[in-house]
């Protein structure tokens, strides 16, 4: 109790102009929950004390509460209380072959949606012109979205790729594969950097979790059959809900 009682003090999840203190409260306790600080089945301290322990009200806390239960994070039982349910179902997506993100959904029965934050034509950065081979006079088409399954921020994706490969970014709407499966220039190949890190604010609040939660990122780089590369998407994942696998073999 004493661990929580620390965790859950103001001056380790408000932050000033983040947003709502029931948003923050609600991303924190996601964040306890992904860190391990609350484990399946804990049962949570009451609505007044947590409200004590947090030094925010009751209704705040009970707003909060209402979104981790929308999110399937918590539970509450009646006569009971509030019990962790954990990160409900953990996903696994391999590493060897190249699925997207709603194919991998969609296999499981699970809705995938897609909001964009970001969509245009653009000047390569530095980076941008390097991976997919770009000169100074190039475009490139740049979609950012935030997926989710069956409504649970799951991961932040930001996808650039050449103009002639994608002309018309803001047609994206789920499926960004579709759309180039449908134009002959889908990826036959790619490689993939996997990376621990921790939230940083914007990505944090994005996927509803507390600043600084552990997360993964994965880079990828994928090819047309030609060798020539198409597209860079820089991607960050839950790691309370996803796990990444690959199966090797003896050579």
């Amino acid at each position: 109790m004493a661990d929580l009682l620390n965790a859950l003090d103001l001056s380790a999840w408000y932050q000033p102009g983040r947003g709502p203190r029931y948003k923050q409260l609600c991303r924190h306790i996601s964040g306890l929950v992904a860190a391990g600080t609350l484990e399946k089945d804990d049962q949570l301290p009451s609505e007044r004390d947590l409200a004590d322990m947090a030094n925010v009200s009751r209704v705040t806390v009970r707003k909060a509460i209402g979104d981790l239960v929308a999110d399937g994070l918590i539970e509450q039982r009646q006569g009971s209380g509030s019990f962790v349910r954990g990160g409900g179902e953990r996903f696994e997506q391999s590493l060897s072959s190249l699925v997207s993100f709603t194919e991998n959904l969609q296999t499981r029965g699970i809705a995938s949606t897609s909001e964009v934050l970001l969509t245009g034509v653009f000047r390569p950065t530095p980076s941008e012109a390097m991976v997919l081979g770009l000169s100074a006079h190039h475009q490139v088409a740049r979609v950012h979205r935030l997926r989710r399954g069956d409504g649970v921020p799951m991961a932040l994706e930001y996808s650039s790729l050449p103009e002639d490969i994608l002309p018309r970014p803001d047609k994206i709407d789920v499926s960004l594969y579709d759309v180039l499966r449908a134009r002959g220039k889908a990826p036959t190949r790619a490689m993939q950097r996997v990376t621990a890190m921790n939230a940083p604010g914007p990505v944090a609040n994005h996927l509803d979790l507390a600043v600084g939660t552990a997360i993964l990122q994965i880079e990828r780089t994928a090819y047309l059959a030609t060798g020539r590369p198409i597209e860079f998407t820089s991607g960050f994942y839950r790691s309370d809900v996803y796990d990444f696998v690959s199966e090797l073999r003896l050579d």
